[in-house]
């Protein structure tokens, strides 16, 4: 059964990495040697002007700082409200705290299209659209239900000697969360933090439906952009362009790559 569960790792990896090997060869092509046919080996190296003129296309350098902040900022307010909400439901005795979880946590559950009508009229009334305030607004909200269902899982299976210990110490609900819980959570956070930082910097639909011009719009929403001059720019360019906006994400994963382990094996 151990050789049959690796052959089956095996192969759903290759086919996993099928399409990334592919993006990463086809974007080596040059432009002006590029058939149109898809490549299966590198037949020179034109990556780093493909990247060039990607960059310069689509002005990615304001529209990658934006989603950095975006990714940054909605990811550490959405991991501290869901520590905070995981904490009450998990820590603090009373009633109604399996209703609080799975309402919190539902906001996961539904399909972000059903928001986009209500969210467009909305922002559209109040002055939010095309603006950062409304992303940071929605990113940060719809960040929240995933991040407090690591929190929460993860605070649940620390003692409850813990916080009273502290209470006998004459510490109140605040102290406790902040000096015992939060500390006693950081692999946790750093998991929520790197699912939300991933989520925030791929996420497309809320940019382009919420925004358009340079100065909001977030580096998919750019990328986008860049897709629709496909026939102008050539298909290695747009590939190179997919190869660049994707590499944050993977040095934040590296960096960070022990402390994800650690928080996703607690709540597995």
């Amino acid at each position: 059964m151990r050789i049959v569960r690796d052959v089956v790792v095996v192969v759903l990896s290759a086919l996993w990495l099928v399409p990334t090997y592919l993006l990463v060869v086809n974007a080596f092509s040059s432009t002006k040697s590029y058939t149109g046919q898809v490549v299966w080996w590198p037949s020179g190296f034109a990556l780093f002007q493909n990247m060039t003129t990607a960059f310069q296309t689509a002005d990615f350098g304001p529209a990658m700082l934006h989603s950095l902040l975006y990714a940054v900022v909605c990811g550490v307010l959405a991991v501290l409200v869901a520590s905070l909400a995981g904490f009450a439901v998990s820590a603090i005795p009373g009633r109604g705290r399996v209703f609080w979880f799975w309402l919190i946590y539902a906001g996961s559950l539904f399909p972000l299209q059903a928001f986009l009508r209500p969210l467009f009229t909305g922002y559209a009334d109040t002055g939010l659209y095309d603006s950062q305030l409304g992303l940071f607004l929605i990113y940060t909200a719809t960040c929240v239900p995933f991040s407090f269902f690591i929190m929460r899982n993860h605070m649940i299976t620390l003692p409850p000697e813990i916080s009273e210990a502290a209470q006998l110490d004459g510490a109140n609900w605040w102290r406790v969360f902040s000096q015992f819980y939060l500390p006693l959570s950081r692999s946790a956070l750093a998991a929520a933090f790197i699912f939300q930082f991933v989520w925030v910097w791929n996420e497309l639909l809320f940019g382009i439906t919420l925004s358009f011009s340079t100065s909001v719009r977030p580096v998919m929403a750019a990328l986008a952009g860049l897709q629709g001059s496909y026939g102008t720019v050539g298909p290695p360019v747009v590939l190179a362009g997919a190869l660049l906006v994707s590499l944050p994400t993977l040095i934040v994963f590296l960096a960070f790559q022990r402390m994800f382990v650690q928080g996703f094996k607690t709540n597995v």
